[in-house]
């Protein structure tokens, strides 16, 4: 390399530095504080970064435009209208029928890893891993609930995927646009197309589900919470029928999942007046069975949202009223309750108070009664399907010890979930033939949500989840004051004059400052950062920019190694109890291998010489 170029490379370089001032090292040492807080701290995220964020903008290293605009970002919007879209899936049990339809059961951990990771990757390399992580997180939560694995080694490798298979084609991820589209106006050239980067991207993949699968028995940690013990907990008698037209006629009890559901036992099964102990998962369902479980208060409603069962006898349907629009309901009867007579029974408890018992306890055991014939006693804990009108009318009445509704828990309009499901397919055709935006197809399907009943208005209000927003568009914010500083071009720019004359260094740490920056900013703002430094580079060492450019967009999409370097990685921090440390442990040895597989390979398909 000649001397003049080496020499131009560190004036610049000494220039930069030159030209960071007070903010520049200020926004440094607080993105440095605000990851020691993330690692040793159980400060929520959100806190963290709105800290930060505030900070710049009273010391006026940001406008308020500046340090607000991620609020108005559409990447940040369009993961907040998903979630809208989300709970139409969860409202109609949609999101039961993709676990089971897509994860299927799983012998093992590792299996189910590679049963997620595969089905994800392939959905990432032309969607949005955005709505791919959004429509699987609420379907791998139950399916982890319901074949008893420990979600927080499914939810890493459930983003972990979305990032990998986006990596294989130009449309897997919008960094890969951004990269491609400062490449073509810079080159004036048409940049690259659409299955390009697959030679890479199949490696990538390969390399990121095979390591999580083989090692992340000891990388992933096991967040097991409390309420996975059953034991000591109350033990509920509820009964369900198979419906005529139910998808469960003619199947075992093993394919409708009712073997799986933990802490849910199957009594017996009443057939045209006979009662079948059950004793194998293999018994055949028909439609008309009355099936009759004992279990815990979630067992209990995990069942009465199962798909394809309904509660047995008629009781539901003399409530008038969409079920959607009814909640679930825990109350214990008072001595004073008038139904407690010899010949009271649900059927006179549904007349008086206009409310249906799906499932008793007493004293903390089950019945060995059909619901029908029992006679209610003091004490008897009733799970209810009322009204919310119920909840206020009885909460201070003397007829019952206690009344609280349970949470947001209600039952689903199974009946909607065809249509839930084609909302959400439309949604993703339109916007991969590039018919709408992600954002606009999100706002189009979450209307359609709304509109055709798959989900309401109050359930969508609360559905995003708002921590996760905050510090996606907090984030932006502190991208912006690395950007705006210098800091950002300091930290790129320092790592590439390291280089000197060698191509493969200069392409390892075009891949360094990508990992880095997407680390502590987003990926967007990392590949922008270092897009001119990198076309210098490769300017500076006479080679050809196109395996640049590839590593440039490998390296800001490897964001394995901190929850704020991607969204997704955000999404699942929180369900999954994660911790900072969590994703140094295994992100930190996977960006390695993928940054060294990515230098290794990229020169051999996109060669150095111009």
């Amino acid at each position: 390399m000649p001397a003049d170029l080496l020499s131009s490379l560190s004036s610049s370089a000494l220039a930069v530095i030159a030209l960071l001032d007070w903010t520049g090292w200020f926004s440094l040492a607080l993105v440095v504080f605000c990851f020691l807080l993330f690692a040793r701290t159980r400060i929520a995220p959100d806190l963290i970064t709105s800290g930060a964020l505030t900070l710049l903008l009273v010391t006026n290293i940001l406008t308020p435009a500046e340090a607000l605009a991620g609020f108005s970002n559409q990447g940040m919007l369009t993961v907040a209208v998903l979630y809208v879209v989300v709970s139409g899936l969860t409202e109609t049990g949609a999101v039961g029928w993709l676990g089971q339809s897509l994860l299927g059961r799983p012998r093992g951990e590792a299996q189910a890893q590679l049963r997620l990771m595969l089905p994800v990757a392939g959905l990432s390399a032309f969607l949005n891993n955005t709505p791919v992580v959004a429509i699987f997180i609420p379907a791998v939560t139950d399916w982890a609930k319901r074949h008893r694995l420990t979600l927080s080694r499914l939810l890493l490798p459930l983003s972990y995927a979305s990032i990998a298979g986006g990596l294989c084609t130009l449309i897997g991820t919008s960094t890969n646009l951004v990269v491609n589209g400062l490449y073509s106006a810079r080159t004036g050239g048409t940049g690259l197309r659409m299955f390009d980067l697959i030679w890479i991207g199949v490696p990538l993949v390969v390399l990121v589900i095979g390591f999580v699968v083989l090692v992340g028995r000891w990388l992933l940690p096991a967040r097991v919470p409390a309420s996975t013990s059953l034991a000591d907990v109350r033990s509920y008698t509820s009964e369900v029928l198979v419906p005529a037209g139910s998808p469960w006629h003619g199947r075992s009890l093993e394919a409708a999942g009712l073997c799986q559901v933990p802490g849910l036992f199957l009594v017996e099964i009443e057939r045209s007046g006979q009662c079948i102990p059950a004793m194998s998962g293999q018994e055949i369902m028909q439609a008309g069975d009355r099936l009759v479980f004992a279990g815990s208060l979630d067992a209990v409603l995990d069942l009465q949202r199962t798909r394809g069962l309904v509660p047995a006898g008629e009781q539901r349907f003399a409530l008038e009223g969409p079920r959607a629009d009814r909640c679930f309901v825990e109350a214990v009867l008072a001595n004073h309750n008038p139904l407690l007579r010899e010949e009271a029974t649900v059927d006179a408890f549904r007349r008086q108070y206009n409310a249906v018992i799906i499932a008793l306890s007493r004293h903390g055991e089950r019945i060995d009664r059909k619901l029908g014939e029992v006679v209610l006693e003091p004490g008897d804990t009733l799970l209810l399907e009322a009204w919310p009108e119920f909840v206020a009318r009885e909460r201070n009445s003397r007829d019952f010890l206690v009344v609280r509704q349970l949470g947001d828990e209600h039952p689903l309009v199974h009946e909607r979930a065809p249509l839930a499901l084609a909302i959400v397919v439309a949604m993703v055709a339109s916007v991969g033939v590039g018919l709408f935006s992600m954002f606009e197809g999100a706002l189009l399907a979450a209307a359609a949500m709304l509109l055709t009943g798959c989900t309401t208005a109050a359930v969508a209000r609360r559905a995003p989840d708002w921590q996760v927003l905050v510090v996606i568009a907090t984030s932006f914010g502190i991208g912006t004051a690395l950007e705006k500083t210098g800091a950002a071009a300091l930290l790129a720019g320092s790592l590439i004059e390291l280089a000197g004359g060698m191509p493969w260094l200069a392409l390892a740490l075009v891949f360094i400052a990508a990992a880095l920056l997407t680390a502590v900013a987003t990926n967007n703002v990392a590949a922008v950062l270092v897009f001119p430094i990198a076309m210098d580079t490769a300017t500076l060492v006479q080679a050809s920019p196109l395996p640049f450019m590839i590593v440039l967009m490998v390296g800001a999409s490897a964001s394995f190694a901190t929850p704020i370097g991607y969204q997704t990685n955000l999404m699942v921090f929180n369900i999954g109890g994660y911790r900072f440390s969590d994703f140094v442990r295994i992100g930190l040895p996977l960006t390695l291998l993928v940054g060294v597989t990515s230098v290794a390979l990229v020169p051999l398909i996109w060669p150095f010489s111009p």
